[in-house]
């Protein structure tokens, strides 16, 4: 069984989907001073930085967050409920919160790779979860108003003659590495640091198979096309709102063509060269944290 990538939960939260109905237990957790809060500032995360230490994920107590914000429970880990807090309407949000350690709100992706798996999952959970909400304040259907149920799982409107629940949702994107032989396909976008390259990605579509996607976007993007398409892994990425599903996949035809409006540039990689490289302004793997980096070190680890 394969190791989860960076902020997959691996079983840790307990999502404690039955108790999300009972609104006397939420009440309780909620004042527990057992219970946890995660909080989010406009999609950024708490973290604790001790000097000369690794970041910490930041999990408070109620009475330290002095601001209301949404609560919405994530679940439950050895025993102890955790919650996220929203606290996007506040300008200044570290004096939202009481105490004087050393916190900070940051993009998770700054800190990703050098939390605890564990807590990396929970403020990713929570990072992605709140950025629902704060999309959701309206009804889709009628355009009425709408209010948080079920924990922060469910936004029903408020509308009595429309009362349409709406449920948390994920983008599906498939992320995969093409390969041919000793050589893989790994692409840039413009806007990337300098150097960097990723395998190539794109969203699902409507009425498509997950190995469709995989050969639609790679024809798409390098004109290349492949077969034997094989799943990897997934990744939660909550930047903003994806779930990323990771293929294998054989290159069929090896002439690259690319969609500049996609990508500024692809191309084949040989293997030797992907496992001595240092990372400089010409070359760089993807992010340590992404799913995209672990496609090719698995990929360079198995030997093709």
């Amino acid at each position: 069984m394969k190791a989860p990538n960076f902020y997959a939960a691996a079983g840790i939260v307990d999502r404690a989907g039955w108790r999300r109905k009972d609104p006397d237990w939420l009440a309780a957790r909620l004042t527990d001073p057992e219970s946890r809060f995660v909080p989010v500032w406009r999609s950024q995360n708490l973290v604790l930085s001790l000097t000369g230490a690794a970041p910490q994920a930041a999990f408070l107590q109620h009475h330290h967050v002095i601001a209301e914000g949404e609560y919405v429970l994530l679940g439950i880990v050895e025993e102890r409920a955790f919650f996220a807090v929203d606290l996007s309407h506040v300008e200044t949000p570290l004096e939202a919160l009481r105490g004087d350690l050393p916190l900070e709100f940051t993009d998770l992706r700054r800190v990703g790779p050098l939390l605890a798996r564990h807590e990396g999952s929970l403020l990713a959970y929570a990072r992605g979860i709140t950025y629902w909400h704060s999309r959701h304040r309206f009804c889709g259907v009628c355009g009425s108003a709408t209010r948080s149920e079920e924990g922060g799982h469910v936004r029903r409107c408020t509308n009595a003659s429309c009362n349409a629940p709406h449920f948390p949702r994920t983008d599906p994107a498939v992320i995969m590495l093409v390969h041919d032989g000793d050589r893989c396909l790994l692409g840039r976008q413009r806007v990337w640091l300098a150097g960097m390259h990723s395998t190539l990605a794109g969203f699902v579509e409507p009425g498509e198979s997950l190995e469709e996607a995989v050969a639609r976007e790679v024809e798409e993007e390098t004109a290349i096309r492949v077969d034997q398409v094989t799943y990897h892994s997934s990744q939660p990425w909550p930047f903003p709102a994806s779930i990323m599903l990771g293929f294998h996949a054989r290159a069929r035809t090896t002439e690259i063509r690319v969609d500049h409006s996609e990508l500024q540039d692809a191309q084949w990689f040989d293997r030797a060269f992907l496992l001595t490289h240092q990372d400089d302004d010409e070359f760089r793997m993807p992010r340590r944290d992404s799913i995209a980096r672990r496609l090719i070190e698995d990929w360079l680890g198995r030997g093709g």
